[in-house]
């Protein structure tokens, strides 16, 4: 395994497991072979609806809770909630968070925000991030919050590396977490002649290809599986290495082709969207 270090000293697994579009049985299921397959960093949220399954999986494991990196993300409809994090420390079956996001760029994040400091200073919360956030409300957040970010999370691949915002974080500290790591599925990208190349000469998957190429780009990444074998061979990318010139070769894969778009609408339906109980 390797490591980001955040700026706050603390080490995270640059490979895990998301549970985004599982069940709560699901999640549960995939979270615990996971763990059991070396797995140590869980990706999930308030508004996957299955922090409760994803907190029974990493107990059925039995890999001590120390040991696991658990990242989580507070639902914009409970960002102004005092509770919140309290409800979802319940849900998980912890008492601490290892990175909490704010999950969408919605008017009342900075409410949000100053919850997770709170509970950043009580203990609770170990380190802050920022998920979908525009590069002007993430320099606000460095620039105005008492604790600045520590990561941040939005879509990343070879289509859409995001070459300016990695720049941004450079200046600052902070780390990226690439969600969509495999271009959303897109059979092209995956597909592309370089990557075919590199796998038959590595004797690895395309994918595999792909994620170990987040990895050499500072990109933690959490593809999301319910297949136990997939959950292995997405983990199985440590082993080598891409060369300086492959990485170049990669580079040029960059279409500045994203999948997902925050439109205003979009973000008013999220501040509208209640949770479902989680069970």
């Amino acid at each position: 395994m390797e490591y980001f270090t955040l700026d706050n000293g603390m080490k995270m697994p640059m490979a895990g497991i998301g549970v985004f579009m599982l069940s709560p049985a699901e999640a549960e299921a995939a979270v615990e072979s996971a763990l059991k397959s070396g797995v140590r960093l869980i990706d999930t949220a308030n508004g996957y609806m299955n922090e409760s399954g994803t907190g029974r999986g990493m107990k059925k494991s039995g890999v001590p809770r120390e040991e696991i990196f658990l990242v989580t993300k507070l639902w914009p409809t409970v960002y102004e909630k005092e509770t919140a994090i309290d409800e979802t420390l319940q849900r998980l079956g912890t008492d601490y968070i290892d990175l909490l996001f704010l999950h969408q760029p919605t008017d009342n994040w900075r409410e949000g925000y100053r919850n997770i400091e709170k509970a950043y200073k009580e203990g609770k919360v170990k380190a802050i991030g920022l998920s979908n956030f525009p590069e002007a409300l993430l320099q606000e957040a460095v620039d105005a919050m008492e604790i600045k970010p520590h990561v941040v999370q939005v879509e990343a691949h070879p289509y859409y590396p995001q070459t300016e915002l990695k720049k941004v974080l450079a200046e600052t500290g902070m780390g990226l977490m690439a969600w969509y790591p495999l271009g959303h599925g897109d059979k092209n990208l995956i597909n592309e002649p370089v990557f075919t190349k590199l796998a038959a000469k590595y004797g690895k998957s395309n994918a595999q290809i792909i994620l170990r190429w987040h990895i050499q780009s500072g990109n933690v990444i959490f593809p999301g599986s319910k297949n136990p074998a997939h959950i292995r061979d997405n983990f199985d990318i440590f082993d080598f290495a891409l060369t300086d010139e492959e990485m170049a070769e990669i580079a040029k894969v960059d279409k500045g082709v994203r999948y997902y778009t925050a439109t205003p609408e979009l973000l008013a339906a999220y501040a509208a969207m209640e949770l479902k109980e989680d069970k």
